[in-house]
């Protein structure tokens, strides 16, 4: 898959593994669980500050220590300060006031404009129910394995999502969610498909999994344990492919700016 080195892109996309000596065999195992220990650690405290936004600087913290975590040292576009504190005051407006959660129709919109001009397949285009039903099962599978212990990474921060005092997720999406959202559309198209079917049937995953009918990881576990894994049945991948060999790569990357700018315009 072509790895789009903008913003929204993916804030949630996977940055390069660092080079290393190989750990004696002896080592190896210690060694990975203190990374392992290293990481569960730093998903705990960005959580904590997603769900301690008091002011803009808050939310420059939170997006700077995500930022930080994803790119391990390298230098990536989308990190770059501008587009990060476009972020940043997008998540602390989101908080301190409901109203300027990103509304659902307005990223079904701002989604199905890019699918339209990329010229994917008709099945990528998504309706509001089935955003809806995504963010609900994202969500809830990472409320369910967060306060389980059973996965508390970046993938699984509970704290990201734009929750009502009745625990369901709102109607409009706070900004790091959007990207969340947006790279589980463009990789993991499987878990857009869960959300139509469970639409058709007209059930929600939180139901499922608060009624014990469902695990979580019926269809999220591609999203929350490896963003390696990608959908068998993606539309997304040889639209963007044919899209980049007829108008060239930059010229997507353009395209792409300009669904970040949509989505988080500049004041």
């Amino acid at each position: 898959m072509i790895v789009v080195a903008l913003a929204f892109a993916f804030l949630f996309a996977p940055s390069g593994q660092s080079e290393s000596v190989p750990a004696a065999p002896s080592s190896w195992h210690e060694q990975a669980r203190q990374r392992a220990a290293a990481y569960r650690q730093v998903a705990m405290v960005i959580n904590r500050l997603a769900g301690n936004i008091h002011s803009e600087a808050d939310a420059r913290s939170y997006v700077d220590a995500i930022a930080k975590q994803l790119s391990e040292g390298k230098r990536q576009p989308w990190a770059n300060k501008s587009i990060r504190n476009r972020v940043a005051r997008a998540e602390y407006e989101a908080v301190a006031d409901s109203a300027h959660l990103i509304p659902e129709q307005r990223v079904v919109d701002v989604w199905n404009e890019y699918v339209r001009e990329i010229d994917a397949p008709d099945g990528a285009l998504v309706t509001i129910a089935e955003l809806h039903n995504l963010r609900d099962g994202l969500y809830s599978s990472s409320y369910y394995l967060w306060n389980r212990d059973a996965g508390r990474s970046l993938w699984n921060m509970p704290n990201v999502h734009a929750v009502q005092p009745d625990g369901h997720v709102a109607a409009g999406c706070r900004p790091v969610e959007v990207l969340k959202v947006f790279y589980n559309m463009s990789y993991l198209f499987q878990n857009v498909l869960a959300a139509r079917a469970r639409v058709q049937k007209g059930i929600l995953a939180s139901d499922l999994i608060s009624q014990g009918t469902q695990e979580p990881e019926t269809h999220f576990k591609p999203a929350l344990t490896s963003h390696l894994l990608v959908a068998t049945q993606n539309p997304m991948d040889a639209a963007v492919v044919r899209y980049i060999q007829i108008h060239g790569e930059r010229s997507y990357q353009h395209r792409v700016q300009r669904l970040f700018d949509e989505l988080f315009p500049q004041e």
